[in-house]
């Protein structure tokens, strides 16, 4: 069973990427189970491992933290919900590609609980979404926004780190960045398509939808709000 953590208010990034390691630790070990846990950060940017310090276009907006996670520079801060993924590929298959696949078809299925149709493409990492170009000049075309960044890392084959979902964050946070490195698209949030989705709302969006893409019976249970 996936134990379900939801921590109030805005949790310091080193405290969660220790808390982390040790459930991860745990899991390894065998000493806890399996755990996803929702959050939100304060404004920050993170450089996962295939980073490039052009991508930093505002190195003194924000703190800027080594992930160790893969991708490049990735933005979180209040009004995004991050869920750190703790899942044991070695009971659930040892293959990265078909476990990030899942992550997308995860968000994808959140996504579509509020009629948003949540797309990936080829060679762009994370979810997409389409929309009318309404900018002057555009001519009616279609641009694709970001909604939802992934970035995953494996010890032992337990996996942390893992998603992120734009509910209403300040979108002009991400300008500090090229967020994953993709300049010619922008970002977008639920709300900012005109949806008033809350954080709550997702939540249970997100534990409707978890057995969609990692089996029955994994999200019952759940431990209510603690601190991190």
């Amino acid at each position: 069973m996936v134990e379900w953590i939801t921590s109030p208010g805005l949790v310091d990034y080193e405290a969660a990427l220790a808390a982390m390691e040790e459930r991860v630790a745990a899991i390894a070990e065998g000493r806890a189970g399996e755990a996803i846990w929702l959050l939100e950060h304060p404004p920050l940017y993170t450089a996962g491992t295939s980073a490039r310090r052009e991508d930093l276009t505002d190195p003194d907006r924000f703190p800027v933290y080594e992930a160790r996670r893969g991708g490049q520079y990735t933005y979180h801060g209040p009004g995004q919900r991050v869920a750190y993924v703790m899942l044991d590929l070695n009971r659930r298959g040892r293959d990265v590609r078909a476990f990030v696949g899942r992550l997308e078809a995860w968000i994808i299925a959140a996504l579509a609980e509020f009629n948003v149709r949540g797309e990936i493409r080829e060679g762009r990492v994370g979810v997409w979404v389409a929309r009318p170009d309404k900018a002057p000049g555009s001519d009616g075309a279609v641009r694709e926004d970001k909604i939802a960044a992934i970035g995953v890392r494996l010890r032992r084959w337990i996996s942390f780190h893992g998603i992120a979902i734009n509910v209403e964050p300040d979108l002009a946070h991400f300008d500090g960045i090229v967020p994953c490195g993709i300049r010619e698209h922008g970002v977008t949030s639920l709300v900012d398509l005109g949806l008033p989705v809350t954080m709550g709302d997702l939540d249970v969006a997100l534990k409707a939808t978890f057995a969609q893409a990692f089996g029955p019976g994994e999200a019952d249970r759940r431990r209510g709000p603690v601190e991190a």
